[in-house]
């Protein structure tokens, strides 16, 4: 069985609402294991629509957002893309760090890579596929 939809955000706070919406509505419809997973993909999809608003899309209201996401018999994933340039995703300051702990920005990462089963970067950093696998 396989399950695809797709939403297009605009770059804008209130798309975090929408996005939060959207996972409420596919909790809701689910009568599966997902559910034991609802905290961590909310907090890990926010996380990654959110930069991709500030970050890739400099919160440009011309770019877009898109969040695919996909069900399998195994997992569901979600993907965030955005119309920005991309990062080098491999060296992200660590937010745990001495000298970062004070900061009030740089943790996105570091949390939805500790809420995920698996996390896939594509594009240079422009889309990135967070990924719930069932227990």
């Amino acid at each position: 069985m396989l399950i695809e939809e797709k939403i297009v955000l605009e770059s804008n706070q209130e798309s975090i609402n929408k996005v939060t919406s959207y996972v409420d509505e596919i909790y809701n419809a689910s009568s599966d294991k997902l559910k034991d997973a609802y905290g961590n993909i909310i907090i890990a999809l926010t996380e990654a629509v959110n930069n991709a608003i500030n970050h890739g899309n400099n919160n440009d209201p011309e770019k877009k957002v898109t969040v695919c996401y996909k069900k399998t018999d195994k997992n569901v994933s979600f993907t965030v893309e955005d119309e920005g340039n991309g990062f080098d995703y491999e060296n992200v300051p660590d937010p745990t760090a001495p000298e970062n702990l004070e900061k009030l920005n740089g943790r996105g990462i570091f949390l939805m890579t500790n809420l995920v089963d698996d996390i896939e970067f594509h594009e240079n950093g422009k889309k990135i596929e967070l990924i719930f696998n069932y227990a």
